[in-house]
């Protein structure tokens, strides 16, 4: 799960380190007063959205005056900012941040992310903030330093040491610096965090160091122990369809592909993305029903699924263990006919009742064709799905 740009900076300041003096405002009325009350002669307006590079779209812009502030936030509120990160719908801007400028004497980056292979947190900082760190990494990867935390402790004092003195900074910074690392790390771990960056860390003209931008996302499958994070969530910063799915209790991820997937355990359903790709054709999304998946949650899957607009043929793999495939069976007929079935649908039922499954589909006169493998239903699929 991400949070917003002020919602992460809130966290931070807490419980880490200072954040430029600012105020949310969800009207251009709010960002005047905002302006007013952060009593700067100079601020920034930044649209509050889930992606990075805002500024270079218009999503950040400089104000001098109460006039520029309401304006540039009438400009930004209750429109999409499309950004390389949000694809070309973009996502819809509600609230704006307004801060104060900072007077920049340098710019740093550090950020503790969880590294999946190794299984442990990783902290990695670069004296060259402010910049694309995947870009700086292929261009100077000299100038990043990294270090493997640890999962209880998260970044030890003398890992912040080492990560000081490979970033190249004055000694008079060591001691805040390292304070700020080994205090996030514990953030990191206490808050079960996926990410959190700051990029830019500034060292300010009046010798503070100042998170300049924000970010933060959690993993969703520990929100249940931070109710106070979970309700952070912004819903319309997400894939609708997601958004459903996660309402509905199904595990659902949108991809880019034109076979719409609709499987029963995560296993399966991975096997089952790989198999569509060596046929030819790219799967729409990972969407797992469940092991124990009933009629109802089939229905809400295939609404999901028909959703779609770049979904060119539907393949559903159910393998019956603990699940019935009659049920499973009836769960398609029932959304099939709720909503209106404008592409191919391919089934592959095996497993327990699937003789009585497979039955009812054919008897039912919709246009399904039916698969005895998974090598065939995911060829099948992609045959149907070419123009």
């Amino acid at each position: 799960m991400n949070i917003h740009e002020y919602q992460a900076k809130e966290l931070v300041r807490r419980h880490v380190v200072a954040v430029p003096a600012g105020r949310v405002a969800a009207s251009p009325q709010e960002a005047g007063a905002a302006y007013e009350e952060i009593g700067r002669s100079h601020a920034v307006v930044k649209a509050q959205v889930h992606a990075g590079g805002r500024g270079k779209v218009g999503g950040v812009k400089s104000v001098s005056s109460r006039a520029e502030a309401e304006s540039v936030a009438q400009e930004l509120l209750g429109r999409p900012l499309v950004t390389r990160q949000t694809g070309p719908k973009g996502l819809p801007v509600h609230k704006v941040l307004l801060e104060e400028t900072l007077v920049v004497r340098s710019e740093f980056y550090f950020s503790v992310s969880l590294d999946r292979e190794a299984g442990r947190p990783l902290a990695v900082a670069s004296a060259r903030g402010g910049m694309d760190i995947e870009e700086l990494s292929r261009t100077d990867p000299t100038a990043i330093a990294s270090e493997h935390g640890d999962l209880w402790c998260g970044i030890a004092p003398f890992q912040a040491r080492k990560l000081f003195s490979r970033m190249g900074l004055p000694h008079d910074l060591m001691g805040p610096m390292t304070d700020l690392m080994t205090k996030l790390g514990n953030v990191f771990i206490n808050h079960d965090c996926s990410l959190i960056e700051l990029n830019p860390l500034v060292l300010t003209d009046d010798g503070r160091l100042v998170a300049a931008d924000v970010k933060m996302a959690f993993d969703d499958s520990a929100l249940a122990r931070h109710p106070e994070l979970a309700a952070l969530r912004d819903a319309t910063q997400e894939d609708p369809r997601e958004a459903e799915a996660k309402c509905s209790g199904l595990s659902y991820v949108g991809l880019n592909g034109s076979i719409g997937c609709m499987v029963n355990g995560a296993g399966l359903a991975m096997a089952t993305m790989d198999l569509i790709r060596l046929s030819g054709a790219e799967p729409a999304n990972f969407l797992d029903v469940g092991g124990a998946a009933t009629a109802e949650k089939v229905a809400a899957a295939f609404r999901i699924v028909c959703g779609d607009e770049r979904v060119k043929a539907i393949l559903v793999n159910i393998f019956g263990g603990i699940v019935r495939c009659d049920l499973i069976a009836e769960g398609i007929l029932t959304a099939a006919r709720e909503v209106e079935l404008r592409v191919p649908l391919v089934v592959r039922l095996d497993g327990t009742k699937a003789d009585e499954g497979r039955r009812a589909l054919a008897a039912s006169g919709l246009k399904i064709t039916s698969a005895d493998s998974l090598e065939d239903a995911a060829a099948k699929a992609a045959a149907l799905a070419r123009p």
